[in-house]
C-alpha cells in the first residue's frame, strides 16, 4: 500500500504547495492538501487544527505534515487522531530538500573525532573559573578538556584541577612542556597529557594516561614512528602529533608530514592542532575548520586539539564540532561533504531568497488586510499589504512609505524587522518576518530553536515567533 501524505496549510500558501508537491517526480508518495481556513499558516493552532482537519482524510493518511511554523503539539495531536503528525520545513519552497535530506539528519549527531578543547590560561584561573569554562566547551561539543600550562608559569593547583574536573565526569588532558607537570597531571589522574616525546614518553607510565607525543626535532617522522615502536613495546596507547605550521611556516609541509605518517602507520592514532591555522590567519573561521576536518576524515585523524585566544575564534569549539559531525555524515555515505547541513554556512544561505519578486507580487494582489507582510528576493526588501506593494534595497528608504509615524509601537516593530531584512538581504541570507536570521553555529540558540532545528531537519532555521501589532509575516507554508 503506498503512503500518503496529508499536509496541512493555509489559504495563501497552497497554490504555491499544490505547485511544489505536484513537481515531485517520481511521487514520493501520494498526497493530500487540507486548508485549514487560515490566511496565514503560521497562525494555525493545534485548537483549530483539532476543531477544523476531516477526519476522513486522516485515516486515508500513513502521516499528516503541519507547517514549519505552526507550534501545536504533535505528540497530542497524534494521539488524538490517531495518526502520526510531524512538522515540515518553514517554506513551501523547501519540501523538496526537507524530504531529500531527512535521512541524513541523524548521522548529524555522530562524530569520528575526538575534540580536545584547552583552556590556555588554565594556571592563571581558580577551579571554580576551569570548571566554568570546561562546562561552557563540553555544551559547543568538546570531548576531552585540556588544561594548557604556561612557561615560566607556576601551576600549583594542576593536581586539584585534573581531580576537580574528573569529579564532574570530564575527560581531561595536560598539556606543558614542563615534564614535572606533565608528570603531576599524569599521576592526578589525566586521561592524556600533552606533549611527551620519545626520550619522556616514560614519564607516563605506572599512571592510566594515553601519551600524546610531539618530536623533539620540529618534523622528524622517524622520531614518531619510534616512540610508537617503543610505545607498543610496553603495551601503551599512544597518539602522535606530527604539528600543523601556520600559513607561509612550513604549512603545506606539515600538511604532507601529516598522510606522510598515515602511510607509514596505517593504524596510528593521530592528533592535529589547529589553533597555528585558525589563530594565525585574519579569516572567518567555518570555512577554514570545515577544510580541516576534511582533511582529518580523509587520513582518518581522531583526535583534534582546539584553541580559543583570538577574539574571531570565540565559537571554534563549536564550529570544529559541527565539521567533524558533517565530515563523518559525508563520509558515511560515501559522499561529499553537501546537502547534510551542520552551521557552518553562516554569512551567506544556499537558498537565500524563499520566493522570486514575482511571486511575491502576486501574493501582495491578493492581500485585503492592513497587517505589513515582509519579505525579501532577488530585487530587494519587499513590504506589502492591502494599501501597497513597496520595494528597496535598505530599510530607511521604506519606513515614509509606511505611514507609522504616530504609532510608536508599531514603527518599533517594522524597524527592527526591516533592519533585519536588509542585513539578510544584503548578506544573502534566508530573512522570515518575526524569526531570527541563522548563524548556524556561529550564534548560541535558544533551547527552543535548538529543539525545532532538530525536528525540521538538518539545515532548517528554526525559530518561530508572532508579530506584534498589525504586522504578520508572509508565511508561505
Amino acid at each position: 500500500m503506498a503512503e500518503h501524505v496529508l499536509f496541512l496549510t493555509g489559504r495563501l500558501a497552497r497554490p504555491r504547495l499544490e505547485k511544489v508537491l505536484a513537481e515531485l517526480t517520481p511521487a514520493p508518495f501520494e498526497w493530500t492538501i487540507a486548508d485549514m481556513g487560515v490566511k496565514v499558516a503560521a497562525l494555525m493552532t493545534e485548537a483549530i487544527i483539532l476543531r477544523r482537519l476531516d477526519r476522513d482524510l486522516v485515516a486515508r493518511a500513513s502521516r499528516v505534515v503541519v507547517p514549519g511554523r505552526c507550534r501545536a503539539d504533535l505528540e497530542r495531536l497524534a494521539s488524538r487522531f490517531g495518526c502520526a503528525f510531524e512538522r515540515g520545513p518553514d517554506e513551501v519552497r523547501d519540501i523538496p530538500e526537507w524530504l531529500g535530506r531527512k535521512s541524513k539528519a541523524p548521522l548529524l549527531a555522530e562524530k569520528s573525532v575526538r575534540i580536545f578543547a584547552e583552556i590556555v590560561e588554565a594556571p592563571l584561573l581558580d577551579l571554580d573559573e576551569i570548571s566554568a569554562r570546561a562546562i561552557t566547551m563540553r555544551e559547543d561539543g568538546a570531548d576531552v578538556i585540556d588544561l594548557g600550562c604556561l612557561p615560566d608559569t607556576p601551576f600549583p593547583r594542576l593536581r586539584e584541577a585534573v581531580q576537580a574536573l574528573k569529579a564532574q565526569g570530564f575527560l581531561v588532558s595536560v598539556d606543558s612542556a614542563d615534564p614535572d607537570e606533565l608528570r603531576r597531571g599524569a599521576e592526578a589522574g589525566a586521561d592524556f597529557v600533552l606533549s611527551l616525546t620519545e626520550k619522556t614518553l616514560d614519564l607516563v607510565a605506572g599512571t592510566r594516561a594515553t601519551p600524546v607525543v610531539i618530536a623533539s626535532r620540529h618534523g622528524d617522522l622517524d622520531e614518531l614512528v619510534r616512540a610508537a615502536e617503543k610505545a607498543a613495546r610496553q603495551k601503551l596507547g599512544v597518539i602522535l602529533d606530527p604539528i600543523l605550521d601556520p600559513i607561509h611556516f612550513g604549512f603545506v609541509p606539515s600538511l604532507l608530514r601529516y598522510a606522510q605518517l598515515r602511510r607509514l602507520l596505517p593504524s596510528a592514532e593521530i592528533m592535529m592542532g589547529t589553533g597555528n591555522l585558525t589563530e594565525l590567519t585574519e579569516a572567518d573561521t567555518p570555512g577554514m575548520t570545515a577544510m580541516l576536518m576534511g582533511i582529518c576524515s580523509e587520513l582518518a585523524i581522531r583526535n583534534v586539539l582546539v584553541v580559543h585566544v583570538s577574539a574571531h575564534t570565540r565559537r571554534t569549539v563549536a564550529e570544529h564540532a559541527a565539521a567533524a559531525r558533517l565530515m563523518h555524515a559525508a563520509r558515511a555515505d560515501g559522499a561529499s561533504p553537501k546537502g547534510y547541513g551542520a552551521g557552518l554556512v553562516q554569512l551567506h544561505d544556499l537558498k537565500p531568497f524563499a520566493s522570486t519578486p514575482e511571486e511575491i507580487d502576486e501574493l501582495a494582489k491578493s492581500v485585503r488586510d492592513d497587517n505589513f507582510r515582509i519579505e525579501t528576493a532577488v530585487d530587494g526588501i519587499h513590504v506589502y499589504n492591502r494599501d501597497g506593494h513597496h520595494v528597496e534595497k535598505d530599510a530607511m528608504s521604506l519606513f515614509a512609505k509606511l505611514k507609522v509615524t504616530t504609532d510608536g509601537a508599531h514603527a518599533f516593530y517594522l524597524g527592527t524587522e526591516l533592519m533585519k531584512a536588509e542585513v539578510a538581504f544584503r548578506l544573502g541570507k534566508r530573512y522570515a518576518q518575526d524569526s531570527p536570521l541563522d548563524w548556524g553555529c556561529g550564534a548560541d540558540r535558544s533551547a527552543e530553536d535548538l529543539s525545532r532545528h532538530a525536528k525540521a531537519g538538518p539545515t532548517l532555521e528554526a525559530r518561530p515567533a508572532r508579530a506584534r501589532g498589525r504586522a504578520r509575516r508572509a508565511d508561505d507554508s
